[in-house]
């Protein structure tokens, strides 16, 4: 089925209030998520989104659209039930779930909460190049940002199966234009790491003007990756952002 492929329920919450669906960075799966789910569960239900071309899903043909990865995630989700739904999205990710946002808010089913993490804002844009460098290159800049285990790119085999997925992001990411949009009528929270070497604070705050709804930005000690081992904090967020819901 469409959902499981697309979908991945670590922590399984029938009985949770509202479900978050994540959407991981560029080069990054669904068990990213995993953590944060624990963090959160039995309250909140994670749905974490896994992109084509990683993980289980090595073999199929990565996308090279953020809107795309948006929309067939959110199709492979479906109507599921009437539950609240809140999206959160770190780096690349972030911009996939703000399109994703959007979608569901011209098919008329809002969000309650958009979550954007170290990310900034569409408008302002910036090289997204990564995809042209070389093997050497492209792991030596995924290695600059802290996320990505050296150890496993190491491996010939694990390098020949993750840089497919990892250049498609930075493809789909230079390729991205937003275009004109009324704000959300969710509110937005932007999380960033007050150290973070491609996402400033002042680039994270911008996200303001996305929303007609209400906005908060968060900044926490780190780097592009400072959610790494601070989950507890990033779910008391989450969970008091999403209040009475939980």
């Amino acid at each position: 089925m469409s959902s499981d492929r697309w979908i991945r329920r670590f922590h399984p919450g029938a009985d949770a209030p509202v479900r978050l669906v994540c959407f991981p960075h560029a080069g990054g799966a669904a068990s990213y998520w995993h953590p944060l789910s624990a963090a959160l569960s039995p309250g909140v239900e994670v749905l974490a989104v896994q992109y084509p071309g990683r993980q289980d899903r090595f073999f199929e043909t990565p996308l090279t659209s953020l809107t795309e990865l948006a929309v067939e995630a959110l199709t492979a989700l479906g109507e599921q039930d009437d539950r609240p739904l809140a999206l959160l999205g770190h780096s690349m990710g972030a911009t996939v779930a703000y399109e994703a946002a959007r979608h569901l808010e011209a098919v008329g089913r809002d969000c309650v909460r958009l979550f954007v993490s170290g990310r900034r804002a569409p408008h302002l844009r910036r090289d997204e190049a990564a995809h042209l460098l070389d093997d050497d290159g492209l792991v030596a800049h995924l290695t600059s940002l802290e996320g990505t285990d050296t150890g496993l790119l190491a491996d010939p085999e694990i390098r020949a199966l993750a840089l497919p997925a990892v250049r498609a992001d930075y493809t789909a990411l230079s390729g991205y234009l937003p275009s004109p949009a009324e704000p959300l009528r969710c509110p937005v929270t932007a999380l960033v790491g007050d150290a973070d070497p491609v996402t400033e604070v002042a680039a994270a705050g911008a996200w303001e003007r996305y929303t007609a709804a209400g906005f908060d930005l968060e900044v926490f000690p780190g780097g592009h990756f400072y959610l790494n081992g601070r989950q507890a904090e990033i779910a008391a967020v989450i969970a008091g952002r999403l209040g009475a819901l939980v």
